[in-house]
């Protein structure tokens, strides 16, 4: 196994801080809306084609116009088919596939760097530990400017 190579530090731990996130198990999900995923279906809209002549068809057609309770707009195709188009803006038929992460990151400031890791401080949002990363380079900035 190669050994890690590491640049040695300037200074000591206490003078650096380790930024982490951790992200979750991907099992920790639960269902969500249309509007939450982004769903195309939900967002342009959709067509669904059926062929009414046969058993499975008649029962399609059956649900979206009596029990789907969606808006839509029905034709024929010139080969007998029925197409259905709705509107943007309603819960699709495979709603119930949508799922979201329900734990977000944690995102995680340390003080020192790897050799003396100390107790995290978990940060809110990753707004947070973004501006809490840039004024920390700033300082670096600062510091080695004025030499």
């Amino acid at each position: 196994m190669r050994r890690l190579f590491r640049v040695g530090p300037a200074g000591a731990p206490a003078a650096y801080k380790t930024y982490q996130i951790l992200a979750p198990a991907s099992t920790h999900w639960r269902p969500a809306t249309c509007a939450e995923v982004d769903c195309a279906a939900w967002l342009r809209g959709w067509s669904t084609t059926v062929d009414e002549t046969t058993e499975l068809g008649g029962r399609q057609a059956h649900y979206i116009r009596r029990d789907s309770g969606r808006g839509f707009v029905e034709h024929r195709t010139p080969a007998g088919l029925t197409v259905f188009t709705f509107e943007a803006g309603q819960r699709c038929f495979a709603a119930d596939k949508h799922r979201v992460q329900v734990r977000p990151e944690s995102y995680l400031i340390r003080p020192g760097d790897w050799r003396d890791l100390g107790d995290p401080r978990r940060v809110g949002t990753a707004r947070s530990w973004v501006d809490d990363f840039g004024e920390h380079q700033q300082r670096i900035a600062d510091h080695r400017q004025r030499g």
